[in-house]
């Protein structure tokens, strides 16, 4: 049977709402869309490096409870309001990803709270998992 369980970071919105912050299931771990909201201070900076920073904190996190780190990253999904607000934010994405190289999206779409100007999304695989192929 494949072990599956959630990750809750303590964000309200996850018992409103009904989700998790991720879901580990079996080898594979889905951290849902996580915006640059600081769980500690309860803010959120109005600018959008600082928030990407705060997103991958918060998806590190989780990503360290469910057993594995951003360097197991496979697939991430960037959603901003404003996409002028990408390209700000690629050497934050670099210095986290450059050596991972998931496959990327980048979305251009509305989010829940307009002070939100980054989302991100990641799913990862936990080390130790048989390979995928031989290559």
């Amino acid at each position: 049977m494949t072990e599956r369980f959630a990750i809750l970071s303590g964000s309200t919105f996850e018992e409103r709402i009904g989700y998790a912050r991720a879901v580990v299931d079996g080898d594979r771990v889905h951290v849902s869309g996580t915006t640059g909201y600081d769980y500690a201070t309860m803010t959120i900076s109005d600018d959008v490096v600082e928030q990407a920073e705060q997103c991958l904190r918060n998806i590190e996190a989780a990503l360290t409870e469910a057993g594995c780190s951003l360097a197991d990253v496979v697939r991430v999904r960037y959603m901003l309001p404003d996409r002028e607000d990408f390209e700000p934010c690629w050497p934050t994405l670099r210095r986290h990803f450059g050596e991972v190289r998931p496959a990327a999206t980048m979305l251009v779409c509305g989010l829940a709270d307009p002070r939100m100007r980054i989302e991100i999304e990641v799913d990862a695989r936990r080390p130790g998992s048989p390979p995928l192929t031989d290559r």
